[in-house]
């Protein structure tokens, strides 16, 4: 079974892919993502493939008929990718040159183009999952795109907060928050010429970075060659400060925030950022979302932000020492 079903209590669409489940588990001593396993080429640095089991497809099945007045399907039409950072089965973002990194940002900007020119498609998500702890079957570095036939519950959210702001103020509701944490100065972790590393003031992990554009770009396409590689180099380091918190590689949920695609006319109102969900709260202990997190979307961050930075801070000058000895 492949198939959208909308939720009509919360008025979002849900996923159903059965095919999903019967994903098999890698051998230990094989890896698709590696050169010569067959299932990529012998020679590549960043690669783009479809994802062998896709939630998404470009020629889904008919739903099954079990519509009614009040429960909706429509077919699982979209784009399900697999983007490779590296050959190498055990080198991670941080451990990639700003120029490889580089690489994958421009192959990001590519397929964003490219997968909006369907006009069924409304929303493209750039993620990675990274970790055991969140669930990666996969170690071989690579994130994924989706391409959905919808806008998703958050990035709708997000987007009426924009227009909200927007026709309230006259200004990007992202533009003014980088202002405040600018001024608080706080909770910034570090920053550059076009980006800024922060944990936010809602932070609802405790190393629940951001990375934000300086100016209001809704997109990658609208990134300048110079803006491209200065988001390489954040990755770089954003990533980096993340792992030698503890010196081990930390596990997170990466997820690009950009504009709706074939959605109309939204005059302007996204920013382009990039938000870690971290599951880890210490060294050794795990944030899980339990009741108050998932069955009311009620976050509770056991940590103060500001203190957490603090904490981010001596891990960003950690890793610099740590590139600058290498």
């Amino acid at each position: 079974m492949a198939e959208i079903r909308y939720n009509p209590l919360t008025k979002d669409w849900v996923m159903v892919a059965s095919n999903r489940q019967n994903r098999p588990q890698m051998p230990k001593d094989w890896c698709p993502f590696c050169p010569g396993s067959g299932k990529v080429p012998d020679d590549y640095e960043v690669y783009e493939y479809d994802n062998d089991f896709p939630a998404l497809s470009k020629n889904p099945p008919t739903p099954d008929d079990v519509e009614t007045n009040i429960y909706k399907t429509m077919p699982s039409f979209g784009k399900c990718e697999v983007v490779l950072y590296s050959p190498e089965h055990t080198t991670t973002v941080p451990q990639l040159s700003v120029d490889h990194i580089k690489k994958l940002v421009d192959l990001w900007t590519e397929r964003f183009v490219e997968i909006q020119k369907d006009e069924y498609v409304k929303y493209i998500f750039i993620f990675e999952n990274r970790g055991a702890a969140v669930g990666t079957t996969m170690p071989h570095p690579h994130g994924q795109i989706y391409g959905y036939p919808f806008i998703p519950k958050k990035p709708a959210l997000e987007l009426e907060a924009f227009r909200e702001h927007k026709e309230k103020t006259g200004n990007c509701l992202f533009c003014d928050m980088l202002k405040d944490e600018v001024e608080a100065k706080s909770r910034i972790i570090f920053e550059n010429q076009h980006f800024i590393v922060f944990l936010p003031f809602f932070s609802e992990y405790p190393y629940g970075i951001y990375i934000a554009a300086k100016s209001h770009k809704q997109n990658l396409t609208e990134f300048t060659d110079e803006e491209k590689f200065s988001l390489a180099q954040t990755l770089k380091y954003a990533t980096g400060t993340l792992d030698s918190l503890f010196d081990y590689e930390f596990p997170y949920m990466m997820c690009m925030y950009q504009n709706p695609v074939n959605s109309g006319d939204l005059s302007d109102i996204s920013h382009f950022h990039i938000a870690f969900y971290p599951p880890m709260r210490s060294e050794d202990k795990i944030k899980y979302n339990a009741s108050s997190e998932t069955g009311a979307w009620a976050h509770c961050n056991p940590t103060a932000p500001e203190e957490k930075a603090e904490e981010l801070r001596q891990a960003y000058e950690k890793f610099l020492n740590k590139i600058k000895g290498e």
